[in-house]
């Protein structure tokens, strides 16, 4: 069922050949003119169909429903859609809402309608509340369809749009669900897939729906701009216009009209009010090929000086939907800024067709930036990102960042230009490069300058992302990152590398307490293992090993009901084994070490085990040592491995005289003793003196203690201590 207005049945009525052709059949047959003739006669065709199987249902405006499919249908032919989309429109509402079946329109019409009816159809079930509550298990649903057929999103848009032309016939709370959900949800569809004017009409109406008395005025004070204003426009206009006729430049010069939504969306977003926003003249410059778009920028830019930083080349660089232009803002002659786009006919229609103006432009519409194959591409890529993630909600929390998106685009060392969202950092190229770099990434070059994973890009850079085999994925880096992609592919990876982590170390601790009992894994007999794994819902023994490293199962319980499964009862042995498990930094999320006492590699340290945190490791002078002592089951002997890597957090607590340039000093001996600053906190401060808390990276107690001697070689030091 379409989300704008249900059908009801009244007395049946089905049109025979016979009977005269309603207006709104030859509308749409007059706007699909540009069909092939032969094929013109299939819309009437699928006209008595949909009449035939929607007889007797009318909408809550009283018209035959068969109105608004065909209406649909209209929507899509002004956009020069092919007739078998034309077609679907028509009969998008039939299979769910009528007897006709898939089969009986496969069978007249060919099995790609009969998809795309069937791909609506799914659709059409979709509620969206908002943006937050959205239903994520159908968002995938919709997104598998559109995978199938782009002309399925289109389709359903073009029926948003109808609804929403109509909506005057639905309750005020019915309103204002649809119309929060097409500003919402459809319109950013739309945008993503280009389509600009389809986008435009949908935020209009929604808004026009959501906020009826804020249109109004705007709306009013478009309307009522002052003749000055108006006067002004058309000497802009033309010595615009003049300017280009010089140069020899054939063009068509449009003024860009503002609608209610874009002043509104910019007064509440950037704080200006009606007469900032509206206080900007805009045009827009049509030529026939991209030489002339060049050409014309430097007509332009001699008849009204540009502004310094405000120029933008979206031919050479395309946004992330296919949209090509280049912007300029020039200095007015009245004060006013000028904005100017600069396009092709053929990139004017993408900009505001779309992924739809490939049906219409089809030798020009197959390249790699076309607005269809970004489309798909996109969509290619957020059915990957679902497969990885861990579950719907996650997924469609991925998705607002692709769907909301404020571009910057960068260039990779070779030249390839990637588009990425607004804040994106090195970290996020990286795995738009490919899923394996990301993983591997170590820091990046930005512009041929090293710079840490966590630095936001802008665009224009060229960013080289530097890897290294032994490199993985960290915890800390879900905090930066942006995209979808990288964040999706860093908890896949992060869960795998758990699970390996907690696998080997529970196999060392259940080891450890079945040698203290005089036995060991290798002596448990293998049938009485697969019946216990069996009995505790385990589908393999390294699945119990996990649940023991991350503390769901104590060791020594571990080992003693295996024993007495197996029963195998050591010959009296009761003794802890007091072999330590090494650990050597590398065990990911089973191993954690405190924030109580930050222990680094040299000190003495103790393992807590937590369940479902696995071992968390204290230095053994850890104030909160009395505390865990209550429970000593808990305790794992451990040490650190002879090679021990990485860089571990560390605190320093630095008192100082307080004078200008004592903080540059101080991290300029920290970075020379090669450790990375983390954090820098004042703790105290007054005219003379002043205490910092450093959370500094460091290898083990030797780099510390080297960290410290330098500090400590500072004049303005007067004391440095560990916390």
């Amino acid at each position: 069922m379409n989300l704008g207005h249900s059908a009801q049945v009244v007395a049946p009525a089905s049109p025979s050949t016979s009977e005269p052709v309603p207006d709104y059949v030859l509308e749409l047959e007059r706007a699909a003119a540009y069909l092939p003739r032969e094929q013109l006669p299939m819309l009437r065709e699928a006209w008595r169909v949909g009449a035939a199987a929607h007889a007797g249902q009318t909408r809550k405006s009283g018209e035959p429903y068969i109105t608004h499919p065909v209406a649909v249908a209209g929507v899509l032919a002004e956009l020069g859609l092919d007739v078998e989309t034309l077609i679907a429109a028509i009969l998008h509402d039939t299979i769910e809402d009528t007897p006709l079946r898939r089969e009986e329109i496969a069978a007249q019409f060919g099995a790609d309608v009969a998809d795309l009816v069937d791909g609506v159809t799914k659709l059409d079930k979709l509620k969206f509340r908002d943006r937050q509550e959205a239903a994520a298990e159908s968002f995938r649903k919709m997104l598998l369809a559109m995978s199938r057929d782009l002309r399925v999103i289109m389709i359903k848009l073009a029926d948003r749009l109808h609804n929403m032309r109509t909506l005057g016939a639905q309750g005020a709370e019915a309103r204002t669900r649809i119309a929060r959900e097409t500003l919402e949800i459809y319109a950013p569809i739309a945008q993503r897939l280009g389509m600009s004017l389809v986008k435009s009409e949908l935020q209009n109406l929604g808004f026009r729906a959501l906020h009826p008395w804020r249109h109004a005025i705007i709306e009013k004070h478009i309307r009522s701009q002052p003749v000055v204003r108006r006067e002004s426009l058309t000497q802009v206009e033309v010595q615009l216009s003049q300017g280009l006729a010089r140069e020899g430049i054939e063009h068509r010069l449009v003024g860009r009209i503002k609608t209610p939504w874009s002043i509104y969306n910019k007064m509440q977003g950037e704080g200006k009010s009606f007469d900032q926003v509206m206080d900007v003249f805009g045009f827009r410059v049509v030529v026939r090929g991209v030489p002339d778009c060049y050409h014309s920028l430097g007509a332009v830019h001699a008849q009204f000086k540009p502004l310094d930083g405000r120029f933008r080349d979206f031919i050479a660089i395309p946004k992330a939907n296919g949209y090509q232009s280049l912007h300029t803002v020039l200095f007015g002659p009245y004060g006013s800024p000028i904005e100017v786009q600069i396009r092709t006919e053929e990139m004017d229609l993408i900009a505001e067709r779309g992924i739809a103006a490939h049906w219409t432009y089809k030798h020009g519409g197959d390249g790699p930036n076309s607005a269809q194959s970004r489309a798909h591409a996109w969509i290619v890529e957020l059915i990957d990102s679902q497969r990885a993630a861990g579950s719907s909600l996650e997924f469609l929390e991925n998705v607002k960042v692709d769907l909301f998106p404020d571009e910057v685009y960068l260039f990779t060392p070779k030249g390839r230009i990637l588009s990425l969202p607004r804040n994106s950092t090195a970290l996020d190229f990286a795995y738009a490069v490919h899923t394996d770099i990301g993983n591997r990434a170590v820091a990046a070059r930005v512009d041929r300058k090293l710079v840490p994973l966590r630095t936001k890009l802008a665009s224009g850079q060229t960013v080289e992302v530097i890897t290294a085999k032994s490199a993985l994925p960290k915890p800390q880096w879900l905090e930066f990152v942006v995209t979808s992609k990288a964040r999706t592919a860093i908890r896949h990876q992060l869960k795998q590398l758990e699970h390996e982590d907690a696998v080997q170390l529970g196999h060392r601790m259940l080891d450890r307490a079945l040698e203290a009992m005089g036995s060991s894994l290798e002596k448990l007999p293998p049938r009485r293992l697969e019946s216990f794994l069996l009995e505790h819902r385990f589908p393999r023994l390294e699945a119990f090993l996990a649940d023991v490293a991350l503390g769901n199962w104590m060791p020594s319980q571990a080992a003693q009901a295996l024993m007495a499964y197996a029963e195998l009862r050591g010959g009296g042995h009761s003794k802890h084994s007091q072999e330590k498990i090494l650990i050597n930094g590398t065990e990911g999320g089973v191993v954690s070490f405190a924030n109580c006492c930050q222990p680094i590699p040299g000190d003495e340290i103790m393992g807590y085990h937590t369940a479902g945190k696995g071992v968390v490791v204290h230095r053994l002078d850890c104030p909160n040592l009395a505390e865990f002592r209550k429970s000593p089951e808990r305790w794992v002997p451990i040490d650190w491995d002879p090679n021990v890597s990485g860089d571990y957090d560390t605190s320093l607590i630095v008192d100082v005289e307080n004078h200008t340039g004592v903080l540059a000093q101080l991290a300029a001996a920290v970075a020379q003793s090669q450790s990375n600053i983390e954090r820098v906190d004042y703790l105290d401060r007054d005219m003379n003196a002043a205490q910092l808390r450093f959370a500094i990276q460091v290898r083990d107690r030797n780099h510390l203690a080297e960290v410290i001697r330098r500090l400590r070689r500072l004049n303005v030091v007067q004391g440095v201590r560990r916390q």
